[in-house]
């Protein structure tokens, strides 16, 4: 394991202050589902150099990190029974120090997506987030296992297998999408016709409604409250699919092309929502409005092909109705950052050489993950890119997302994870 390179000088040196509303981070992008926490960086870097707190080897795939206490929960490879299974592992959020993990598609992992092109060799692994809540937390595998275990000693509680159990359909390079927590409901899309999006007891995993025959994209489904109507919003091969939580009823739908793979998740700001997909596909946006007893979703733009708007598959943060993320295709240690007026598509701003990494945002600043480890903070602002600090604290490749929970940053490469202190203390 190499030492980190993480003595790039500071542009500009940041006030210690301890985190506010320091709190968990219980599933994908967060618990509000759109990579927003109001957590605020503290000493990110002191002195020219991170506060790094421990550094352990991770191996294989883009699974991001959810956080509940003093646990943190991940998908990896790990060796079971003589071969590398697709597993999820528990770990020590204080240490890095594995408590337990369990093969999720035990006795055989084929893959999960490692099939790709020559430029990036693929999938490398497993790329879902496993959910955590009560004491529980939840996995759904490449090969669409859904499973829940008892988050502090690794017992499994229950197994639902969408494939067999509910004429799955997967896809290329198959599941990457995460488990969705919403109002006490478990989400998750790929069943068959009837059935194509599940919402389960988390409890005990029973089917609590089944709808729809859509086909599934690699998009995580995201939870907003659009004109005061709570809604969960799948981006499907048909495009944007929005669903009353409880009942599965549809809000409204927007028609969006599909082509290879759509991963990013939509973006809600107010009442436009934002989408956007690579391999020519490019992006559009939608104003949603009431009309009689439903709603309408209304195009504001659609621009395709791959600039200046594709999102591979990096999802955006939005503040104060600009987007900032990474916005590229296949532009691999070269693509750029940029802010982009959500409403009209305009871009304000953009700076090269982070590649298709993931960004947060933490109160006012944007904290990105380059896919070659730098971790840059940055001001999300629409009136220029302004670098607060950077360093590179991960070899290995990065698409994943980093997370910032109680005061710590946890990131991971396809070889290693880290953790950060940004507390201030």
């Amino acid at each position: 394991m190499k030492t980190p390179r993480n003595l790039l000088p500071l542009t500009l040196s940041i006030a210690a202050a301890l985190p506010a509303m320091a709190a968990d981070w219980p599933q994908y992008r967060g618990s509000l589902t759109n990579g927003v926490t109001a957590e605020k960086v503290g000493a990110l870097w002191k002195s020219g150099a991170t506060k790094q707190v421990w550094k352990v080897p991770s191996e294989g795939g883009f699974s991001s990190f959810t956080v509940a206490g003093a646990r943190l929960f991940t998908l990896a490879l790990k060796e079971a029974e003589g071969a590398k299974q697709e597993s999820i592992v528990a770990m020590d959020a204080a240490t890095g120090k594995e408590l337990w993990f369990a093969p999720l598609n035990f006795p055989k992992y084929d893959g999960g997506g490692d099939a790709g092109t020559k430029e990036n060799k693929g999938g490398d692994g497993p790329r879902s987030t496993p959910s955590v809540d009560g004491g529980f937390v939840y996995a759904y595998s490449s090969q669409m296992a859904l499973r829940c275990y008892d988050a502090a000693s690794g017992k499994e509680v229950w197994n639902r297998d969408v494939l067999k159990g509910h004429a799955g359909r997967n896809i290329r390079w198959q599941n990457a999408t995460s488990p969705l927590l919403e109002g006490g409901l478990l989400y998750v899309a790929g069943g068959g016709a009837g059935e194509s999006i599940l919402a389960l007891n988390p409890k005990d995993g029973s089917v609590v409604w089944k709808a729809f025959d859509e086909q599934m994209t690699h998009a995580t489904p995201v939870a907003a409250t659009v004109l005061g109507q709570r809604q969960v919003i799948f981006f499907l091969q048909s495009g944007l699919l929005a669903v009353e939580p409880k009942t599965g009823k549809e809000l409204w739908r927007y028609a969006f092309e599909y082509k290879v793979s759509t991963a990013a998740s939509p973006v809600v700001s107010g009442d436009v929502v934002y989408c956007s997909a690579g391999y020519g596909v490019g992006a559009g946006a939608v104003r949603i409005s009431k009309e009689g007893a439903g709603f309408k979703a209304t195009e504001l733009y659609r621009i395709r092909g791959d600039k200046p708007l594709a999102n591979h598959w990096s999802t955006p943060v939005v503040k104060d109705g600009f987007l900032y993320g990474m916005f590229q295709f296949k532009q691999y240690g070269e693509g750029p950052v940029k802010c982009v007026n959500i409403a009209t598509g305009e871009v304000k701003w953009e700076k090269p050489g982070f590649g298709p990494g993931n960004v947060i945002l933490a109160g006012d600043k944007v904290l990105a993950l380059s896919d070659a480890g730098e971790l840059v903070l940055i001001d999300a602002t629409p009136s220029g890119y302004k670098e607060v600090a950077r360093a590179d604290i991960l070899d290995g490749k990065c698409w994943t997302t980093p997370v910032l929970a109680n005061g710590r940053i946890y990131a991971r490469s396809t070889t290693e994870a880290v953790c950060i202190d940004v507390s201030g203390r």
